[in-house]
């Protein structure tokens, strides 16, 4: 791609603005690719070229780029209410209608609502939560957070630090003191030789035992997890897995959070992630599809103990030190309820599970006549495809090619967004996609694939 012309809004790009998730060199020579409209589950860029936004963004625009239903909510809540807080007793009257709402559906019984802006502010509440649930029961040590490797929990400093992806540990310094990372649960390479599922899970299992116990069970206060690894490569864990590690932390007092940032609100096939993999968490914190991300707002759910010993922390008195200044903001709480409302009405669960099994049955047909996809997973509108140098051994392309890269390049030159992680392409469509979206997709899809196919080089074996 040519260097941006000057005065352009590229070079003006370049020049002014920071991007998240960007190489900053690259950039620089490239230039950004200016989207300005969107219409459904497609995208428009600055020379007016179509795309199907096959991300939903970031993993976040359920309901599409145009919903007439959320921007209608946003512009009537503005009319009654550009902002108020949720301090000092106050709040925003929407905001108890969300919370209640949440609660309802919410898969922790008795739970409470806390809000703020973003998954990572979510994520890093329920860790602070975590450490006054333990410290007011008499065990202030229990400090120490585990995550898994390849995990994904947000931005800031403790949600970095949480992540199990170097990339977001690199430039910082992190991970913070106190904050581990167990295996990830990967059916697909993380097996070892002769070793069946069942046989994998129980060592995962004994793994996090064994980390626990050398460091302590005093010292580690919660467990966190994404019931399916997003950004990691869309990653489910194998049946039973989360029975067998949440018998281990429930033995050592260790709380389970659930991160539902990604799986919420239907993407899965169910309502919850949780559900899909049969995780039993203490917390949850939820974002993006809670207003389809036309207004940045992210919840808690906490359960009755964790509720329990935030009036005891405070029973002298004292006022609970946490906050944000946009928690329960009552625009975000209208579209969130509008988007909650859409969801009912389309019955979003059912929905999806219709067009994941679409999208799904087609990519493994495309795969069967590919030479290069090791393996094909997800649930419901989140599947990842692996591509591999040779699927019958399931070796990896050396990482030199760039694989995904490659196909990201050529899918975007096609007119599809995708999303590469090393050499997995994810896909995480708008919920509202209909039949037609999905197929769209599956042409791109696989005429992409073929292209990348064909371009590789011959010798294309991972390193020895």
């Amino acid at each position: 791609m040519p260097t941006p012309p000057p005065n352009s809004a590229e070079a003006r790009d370049v020049l002014f603005h920071l991007h998240s998730q960007t190489n900053a060199q690259a950039h620089a020579e490239r230039g950004p690719l200016i989207m300005e409209r969107g219409e459904g589950i497609h995208v428009f860029d600055s020379h007016g070229r179509k795309y199907v936004e096959a991300m939903a963004g970031l993993w976040c625009t359920s309901l599409g780029f145009s919903h007439a239903r959320l921007k209608r909510a946003a512009a009537e809540a503005y009319d009654r209410f550009g902002f108020y807080h949720t301090f000092n007793h106050k709040t925003p009257a929407a905001t108890i209608d969300l919370a209640e709402r949440l609660v309802a559906m919410g898969p922790i019984p008795e739970a409470q609502a806390y809000f703020a802006t973003s998954g990572s502010e979510a994520t890093e509440t329920m860790v602070k939560l975590a450490w006054v649930y333990h410290a007011v029961r008499g065990k202030p040590t229990k400090r120490k957070v585990i995550s898994r490797d390849r995990g994904f929990h947000g931005s800031t400093i403790v949600a970095a630090s949480m992540c199990g992806l170097p990339r977001m540990h690199r430039e910082f310094g992190l991970p913070l003191p106190g904050f581990l990372h167990t295996l990830c649960p990967d059916p697909y390479r993380g097996p070892q030789p002769g070793e069946d599922i069942s046989a994998f899970v129980a060592r995962l299992a004994d793994s996090l035992e064994a980390m626990i116990l050398e460091e302590g069970a005093d010292t580690i206060a919660a467990f966190i997890a994404e019931p399916i690894n997003a950004g990691g490569g869309i990653i489910v864990p194998p049946a039973g897995y989360f029975p067998a590690i949440e018998a281990v932390l429930r033995r050592h007092d260790i709380l389970v959070l659930g991160d539902e940032v990604v799986c919420g609100f239907g993407r899965t096939g169910e309502m919850w992630g949780a559900t899909t993999t049969g995780m039993t968490p203490d917390m949850i914190a939820m974002a993006k599809g809670i207003s389809s991300s036309y207004f940045p707002i992210s919840a808690v759910l906490l359960s009755k103990p964790i509720q329990d010993a935030l009036a005891r922390m405070n029973e002298g008195g004292e006022i609970f030190g946490h906050g944000f200044t946009n928690s329960g903001h009552p625009v975000g709480v209208a579209v969130a309820l509008e988007t909650l409302a859409v969801y009912r009405e389309m019955d979003v669960v059912a929905h999806t599970q219709r067009m994941g099994a679409r999208l799904r049955a087609g990519l493994d047909a495309i795969a069967a006549r590919s030479g290069i996809v090791g393996q094909v997973r997800g649930a419901g509108l989140m599947i990842g495809v692996e591509l591999v140098a040779d699927p019958a051994t399931k070796t990896a392309f050396d990482p030199a090619l760039k694989a995904g890269a490659r196909f990201d390049a050529a899918a975007l030159a096609n007119g599809l967004v995708i999303r590469p992680m090393g050499d997995t392409i994810g896909l995480c469509p708008p919920l509202i996609i209909d039949e037609a979206g999905i197929d769209e997709i599956l042409s791109l899809f696989d005429r992409t694939l073929a292209e990348v196919e064909r371009d590789l080089p011959k010798s294309r074996l991972a390193a020895e």
